[in-house]
């Protein structure tokens, strides 16, 4: 079981400069919204963005999260 704080250190280790905030949605702890600064975000799409999130997840997606629920954002 993948705690919300696991994902937070997945997704902080292997996305570069980004902090992330991860939410359990439902209590469950493989529903999780996922809010994350990076700037490698910057100059992509947003199709774009939720990709490296994904690829970050790797494994975990689909097998452990059920739902990701994503905002990304660039440093102001």
């Amino acid at each position: 079981m993948l705690t919300p704080e696991a994902l937070k250190t997945l997704l902080e280790d292997r996305i570069p400069d980004s902090q992330a905030v991860v939410t359990d949605l439902t209590g469950t702890m493989d529903h999780y919204g996922v809010d994350i600064i990076s700037p490698v975000f910057a100059g992509k799409s947003l199709i774009e963005q939720h990709k490296i999130v994904h690829q970050a997840c790797g494994e975990y997606l689909t097998r452990e999260i059920h739902a990701l629920q994503i905002k990304t954002s660039t440093p102001s």
